[in-house]
C-alpha cells in the first residue's frame, strides 16, 4: 500500500475512534510495527496525534467527528471576529458578479453582508446559508446538489463536484478545518474536501476566510497548497510572524481589526 494511502486510512480511524494502537494498525495493514511507528511519527509531526504508549491518541478531540461541534455552537464562537471577517470580505465583492460561497459557519457572516450588493448569483453547498439567502431578493441562488453531510449542513459529494464544473465564478470565498504553514489548508472530510478542490477549479479568485482558531492545525486532508490561494481574510489576532509567512508565499493577507466597524 502507499505510504499517502496508509496514513491517510490511519487519520480516518483515528477520526471515527479518537485512538488507534499500533499492534491493531500492524494486522490491519500487514505492515511492520517499524513502519507503523514511522507514520505515528510523522502524524505527530502533523499535529494531528499525541503518541502514547502502544498507540496514539487525537491531540485535539474536536478533530473527532462524535466530538465535533455543532454547526449552532461554532457559529457562535467567537462572532465578532467572523462578522468582521464577512464584512471585509463582502467588500471585496462588485455588484453582478458570480459568488462560490464554501460550507462554514463564517459563510454566514459573508453572505449577510452580500445584503449590500445586488444582482449576484450566489452558488454554494451550505445549507445554512437557506434563511440568509431568502432576504437577498435581488440575488440567484444555486444550491448544489449531493449527500447531506449533516454536522456541517451541507452537500458534498460527486454531484457536487460535477455541478460546480457548469459555473465560472469570480470569487470562490473558503473554509478550513485548519492552516498550517508550510503544509496547507485542511479539511476534515475526504468528500468535502474534494467539493473544496472543485470549487477552486471554478473561480477566477480563491479567498481563504478563516478565524485565528483555525491556523497551526491540520485534519484529515490536505486540499490546497498556500500558494494557490489570492487572499486570506482573517484578524489581528492571529500573530504577525504567521501572516508574514504566508504572505511570502504569494497570498494577499487582509487582518481584521476587531472593534473597528
Amino acid at each position: 500500500m502507499i505510504v499517502d494511502v496508509r496514513r491517510t486510512k490511519i487519520k480516518q480511524l483515528l477520526l471515527q475512534q479518537g485512538s488507534v494502537k499500533v499492534s491493531e494498525l500492524v494486522k490491519e495493514f500487514n505492515v511492520s510495527e517499524e513502519t507503523i511507528r514511522r507514520d505515528l511519527a510523522q502524524l505527530e509531526r502533523e499535529g494531528l496525534i499525541r503518541k502514547n504508549y502502544g498507540g496514539a491518541v487525537l491531540a485535539d478531540p474536536y478533530m473527532n467527528d462524535a466530538l465535533l461541534p455543532s454547526y449552532d455552537q461554532r457559529k457562535e464562537q467567537f462572532s465578532e471576529e467572523k462578522e468582521a471577517i464577512g464584512r471585509a470580505a463582502a467588500d471585496l465583492v462588485k455588484e453582478d458578479q458570480i459568488v462560490i460561497l464554501d460550507s462554514g459557519s463564517t459563510m454566514r457572516a459573508v453572505a449577510k453582508h452580500l445584503r449590500e450588493k445586488e444582482n449576484l448569483t450566489i452558488v454554494t453547498n451550505n445549507l445554512s446559508l437557506i434563511d440568509e439567502m431568502m432576504q437577498h431578493e435581488s440575488h440567484a441562488v444555486v444550491l448544489l446538489g449531493g449527500k447531506l453531510f449533516r454536522r456541517s449542513r451541507c452537500t458534498v459529494g460527486p454531484q457536487s463536484v460535477q455541478e460546480l464544473k457548469k459555473y465560472s465564478g469570480n470569487y470562490v470565498f473558503l473554509g478550513a478545518a485548519g492552516v498550517s504553514v508550510p503544509k496547507g489548508l485542511w479539511s476534515a472530510d475526504l468528500y468535502d474536501a474534494e467539493v473544496k478542490q472543485a470549487m477552486m477549479e471554478s473561480a477566477e479568485k480563491k479567498v481563504l476566510v478563516a478565524d485565528h482558531s483555525k491556523f497551526s492545525k491540520t485534519a484529515l486532508i490536505a486540499y490546497s497548497e498556500l500558494n494557490e490561494i489570492d487572499i486570506l481574510i482573517t484578524s489581528d489576532l492571529v500573530p504577525e510572524e504567521t501572516l508574514e509567512e504566508i504572505r511570502s508565499y504569494g497570498v494577499e493577507v487582509i487582518a481584521c481589526k476587531l472593534g473597528e466597524h
